[in-house]
């Protein structure tokens, strides 16, 4: 990708290397086919109407069938009671083709989404929210099974774009059991200094400055200033928000966590939002799917 004249940075194309990863993951599933005769399976179960929730299930949904693995799809009445949610997941867990589970979130109000995902057996928690697989991740020595997408699409991005990690200085910005908290962990695991910035971080600018590698997973569009950014470090960007665009037929674009336009002048690697980390997330879904399914179907 050329760079405007004041752009230092390089964009990193997570759409790019996503579709790599997913060209990567369907010969794979050939290979799974031709020699067992058997493809992955993922089951995706949505509860309600939500429209965001939709669209991402119909997204990997879509992307399931591009790379061969077989998708079962669920879709629940918004009011359907957590026990009878409950039994459906343990009605895949015992379904041998289901090789991978995931129970879109939010859920609504009356159901207890710790309750329902503590449910989904070990092997097939593709989206690594399972307690145990972020208490081996948090352990030294310790494999989860699977890691969550979102994370671990993060550190993709940088494995390939040749950005070293080990002994680097990495500030996590945002603390979620989704992305904050796990991304830390893993930055750990590959020897990063760690720190996390939260909503009661004091002077969380001059944390972020001393930063090689930021991931900035906060929920606050464009928060991050380019000021805040030292020179060529990398700048992973998860954050997806809504901000008023009139311009816009819908009414609005999306924006990072990061002001993208004055970082490109500093970092010298960046993601974009839309087309960074998104198209990871779904990519790393597929692998978690791939692997569980040849834990199975190789044994």
């Amino acid at each position: 990708m050329a760079s405007p004249p004041d752009q230092k940075a390089t964009i990193i194309d997570g759409k790019a290397i996503a579709q790599t990863i997913r060209s990567e993951i369907a010969s794979e599933v050939r290979l799974l086919s031709e020699k067992y005769s058997k493809v992955p399976g993922l089951a995706v179960v949505i509860v309600g109407n939500r429209k965001d929730s939709q669209s991402y299930v119909s997204m990997k949904r879509k992307a399931c069938a591009e790379v061969g693995i077989k998708s079962f799809d669920i879709d629940l009445p918004e009011e359907v009671s957590e026990a009878d949610l409950i039994h459906k997941v343990h009605e895949l867990n015992a379904n041998p083709d289901v090789h991978g589970i995931l129970v879109q979130l939010p859920l609504p109000k009356h159901i207890n989404e710790e309750n329902v995902l503590g449910e989904i057996s070990l092997e097939k928690d593709v989206d690594g929210f399972h307690p145990l697989n972020i208490g081996k991740l948090a352990m030294k020595g310790r494999e989860p099974l699977y890691l969550p997408c979102t994370p671990k699409g993060c550190l993709e991005l940088l494995f390939r774009s040749g950005i070293t990690i080990k002994g680097k200085k990495a500030v996590v910005v945002g603390r979620s059991n989704i992305v904050g908290l796990p991304v830390s962990l893993l930055l750990l695991k590959e020897d990063a200094t760690v720190t996390v910035v939260h909503s009661r971080t004091k002077d969380p600018e001059s944390i972020i400055r001393e930063a090689d590698i930021v991931i900035a997973a906060a929920g606050q569009a464009m928060m991050i200033k380019g000021s805040w950014i030292k020179p060529d470090a990398a700048v992973i960007d998860v954050g997806t928000n809504a901000v008023d665009d009139p311009t816009r037929k819908s009414g609005y674009r999306l924006v990072g966590d990061v002001d993208f336009k004055e970082a490109c002048k500093v970092a010298g690697y960046i993601t974009p939002v839309p087309g960074g980390v998104g198209p990871m997330t779904v990519a790393m879904l597929l692998k978690n799917t791939l692997d569980g399914a040849r834990r199975v179907i190789e044994q």
